[in-house]
């Protein structure tokens, strides 16, 4: 089915809520987009290794998480004065590696993602990536038409840096200020950052988490909520 011809939610339709690193993507696609920024010239490559002690720690602990990874975000970035060009350097990225990109699509993942869309369901994807990368992304699937909403950039410091993170309890800010406000019928995340948005849940599902996680999840969600794995190498949950 095209997405043109996936049924129009009514306004009161189930919302559903996707994460989309390690739920629908395998892997985590800002940091390969970064990644790519950063490699494009030597001196970018020579400025990350300089801040790496730094920044690179902070990533591992929420309340620093956005710190750290802004500081690689304006590495790749640096010379960046306006979102649009950010914007253009993302989809040359994605149309130059289509052919590595699209593997990491989970089948499993989108074939969820499918019957949503089927039912009728009000499908949103909510991650901690730029929107335009993981719109562009799912386009491969036909499924670029979805709303999108991830974390904010702006120009600063002569670079492009994250402004507004879509991540933990302002994930679920920017969903209610995005208009889908109301209960959320189900959601998907690996992400223990998403624990405000799987608790908000009615039916929360937690796809691909880390083995460390495991035990966490079930500790602080519902019991019986699914711990389901997506095929997701290197990730946990059961088996479909």
């Amino acid at each position: 089915m095209s997405q043109a011809q996936y049924p129009t939610p009514a306004a009161d339709a189930p919302l559903v809520v996707f994460d989309f690193d390690h739920t629908l993507y395998d892997g985590d696609s800002g940091s390969h987009l970064f990644k790519w920024l950063i490699e494009r010239a030597w001196w970018r490559r020579a400025l990350a290794l300089l801040i790496a002690p730094v920044f690179g720690p902070m990533i591992a602990f929420l309340p620093t998480r956005r710190r750290g990874i802004s500081g690689f975000v304006w590495v790749g970035t640096l010379g960046m004065r306006k979102v649009a060009e950010f914007d253009a350097m993302t989809a040359r990225y994605v149309a130059a590696h289509a052919d590595a990109i699209k593997p990491r699509l989970l089948p499993v993942a989108l074939d969820v993602l499918r019957r949503h869309r089927e039912a009728g369901d009000r499908v949103i994807v909510a991650t901690g990536a730029p929107p335009e990368l993981a719109r562009a992304i799912l386009a491969f699937a036909g499924h670029g038409d979805l709303p999108v909403i991830g974390t904010q950039v702006g120009p600063k410091y002569g670079s492009i840096v994250a402004v507004r993170h879509c991540h933990y309890r302002m994930k679920m800010r920017m969903i209610a200020d995005a208009g889908f406000g109301g209960p959320v019928e189900a959601a998907y995340t690996d992400s223990s950052a998403d624990l405000p948005l799987l608790h908000a849940a009615r039916r929360p599902v937690v796809v691909n988490p880390k083995p460390s996680r495991v035990e966490m999840f079930r500790r602080v969600l519902p019991a019986g909520t699914p711990i389901l794995n997506w095929g997701c190498p290197g990730r946990d949950g059961d088996a479909l």
